[in-house]
């Protein structure tokens, strides 16, 4: 299980470097100018594309990872990849006449609240396009057990992009009207990118005839598509809505807290390039012996590692925020503490998703999709009215706890195993010491200097703590990247 680790590793430095230069976009390059109106608009145009990627790739990306290494010989394998790449075009036409049919009708309903959204509608779908079959090549080099460049594009190439971009319209070379314009070109040069490394690593012998499974291809796209549309509408609703209950402006102070927050989720998205195609090849192989190791090994790994995250997050946020020009990103600090939260329940799930994205049982992730998507709509449109931003960081939270505890109760029904154990109770005793230890100290330094000296003084605890525990053996494991 080196090769876990060894990407997971690279995976991790490739995503906190993009995570440092999100920051200095996020917490001061966009505010700074951008404004608040139209960082606004950026993270609400954004937010949408990737509402409608799920729709526009069929699902793709996720059939190529469960279906790839099922194949045995090479001219299967092309027919496969040939086939597979043409299946986000059934989507793809048909919105395209709908976009052009009906642009005046979709940007009146979308800026209703928001006139300045009318002009950009053909963002969405044109970085929804770009996206889609990004995250399809991404999955074509993926399953050659390479992870590492794409992830650089995926990651640090779209933060360079903006980083460029805001230089630009620092110094009046370019309009904040022309910078989506920009960025959503240097989305189609990110893609070209991806398809040449993608060929460089697996060059398939195009041909027409399609594998013999199709029908099981097929139906699989589309129970994908029609989750992970659902799973998109989770993930980014809550920028979309807002914007529909609330000042354009209040999108921001979300996007910043809830972009703050998702550093927990660093360890889990690096592992997860590489971790999801060695599930699906052990589910392929009916190897339920390296799946129940991957499943318990991935969720204490990644429970251990999020949470220290968590609490340098949450015991810094007050600090970080001082940091920052803008007095009214603060008001979004509670909104950290509970999405980084809900993110460090996500973490501790493992490669949960992947088992039932990839396994026999594949079709449950439908209704729960729809569940999840349908839950946090509601809750959102009662909670935003009643809290505004922390109304929607709840709805998030409860919607995550609830359907995580019943996958996992569904996974342990179905091929009995779980993710838990007396070591993932002794990394949650330690998270919640730390974190209780630590919340009622203040130094009075200057805000940077107290980042630091608190983060040197979390670390050390934890680690002390987690060696009283007993858990020591896997600090070790990780830091040698064993798995």
């Amino acid at each position: 299980m080196g090769i876990v680790f060894k990407q997971t590793s690279w995976n991790i430095l490739t995503i906190s470097i993009a995570i440092l230069i999100g920051g200095v976009n996020t917490l001061y390059f966009y505010p700074e100018f951008l404004k608040d109106n139209y960082y606004g608009l950026v993270v609400f145009l954004l937010a949408t594309s990737n509402l409608l990627q799920p729709l526009m790739s069929f699902g793709a990306q996720h059939t190529i990872i469960k279906f790839f290494s099922s194949f045995n010989d090479k001219k299967e394998k092309d027919q496969f990849l040939s086939s597979v790449i043409f299946l986000p075009l059934f989507f793809i036409i048909p919105i395209t006449f709908l976009v052009v049919q009906f642009h005046d009708l979709i940007a009146q309903f979308l800026s209703v609240e928001n006139p300045i959204i009318e002009s950009y509608i053909w963002v969405i779908f044109l970085v929804s396009f770009a996206t889609s079959y990004f995250e399809v090549f991404y999955s074509w080099s993926r399953v050659q057990f390479k992870s590492i460049f794409g992830n650089v594009l995926k990651e640090i190439y779209p933060r360079i992009s903006v980083l460029f971009l805001l230089i630009l319209v620092s110094v009046n070379v370019l309009s904040k009207e022309n910078f989506v314009w920009w960025l959503t070109g240097l989305y189609y040069l990110r893609l070209v990118l991806m398809i040449m490394y993608s060929f460089y690593l697996y060059t398939p012998e195009f041909s027409i005839k399609v594998p013999e499974n199709y029908k099981e291809i097929l139906s699989y796209s589309f129970y994908i598509l029609l989750a992970g549309s659902a799973a998109s509408f989770l993930i980014d609703i809550d920028k979309y809505m807002i914007p529909q209950k609330e000042a354009i402006s209040q999108t921001a102070y979300y996007a910043v807290a809830v972009f703050i927050a998702t550093v927990v989720e660093i360890p889990g998205r690096a592992m997860f390039q590489i971790l999801n195609p060695l599930v699906a090849k052990a589910l392929n192989e009916e190897n339920y012996f390296e799946l129940k190791n991957l499943y318990k090994n991935s969720s204490e790994n990644l429970l251990l590692v999020s949470g220290l995250f968590f609490l340098l997050i949450n015991l810094n946020i007050d600090s970080f925020y001082l940091l920052l020009n803008n007095q009214f990103y603060s008001n979004a600090s509670l909104v950290v503490l509970i999405i980084s939260l809900a993110k460090l329940i996500q973490m501790s799930f493992g490669c949960g998703p992947a088992i039932l994205a990839t396994s026999t049982f594949y079709r449950i992730t439908l209704p729960f999709s729809i569940s999840m998507a349908v839950s946090v709509y509601f809750l959102n449109d009662y909670l935003i009215d009643l809290y505004g931003i922390n109304g929607a960081a709840i709805s998030t939270f409860v919607v995550l706890l609830v359907f995580t505890l019943l996958k996992i109760l569904y996974i342990s029904f179905k091929i009995k195993i779980q993710p838990y154990n007396l070591n993932s109770i002794k990394i949650l005793f330690a998270i919640s010491v730390v974190y209780l230890t630590n919340y009622f100290i203040e130094t009075g330094f200057n805000p940077l200097v107290e980042i630091i000296i608190r983060s040197i003084g979390i670390l050390i605890m934890y680690v002390v703590l987690i060696y009283i525990l007993g858990i020591s053996q896997k600090l070790k494991n990780l830091l040698s990247l064993k798995f």
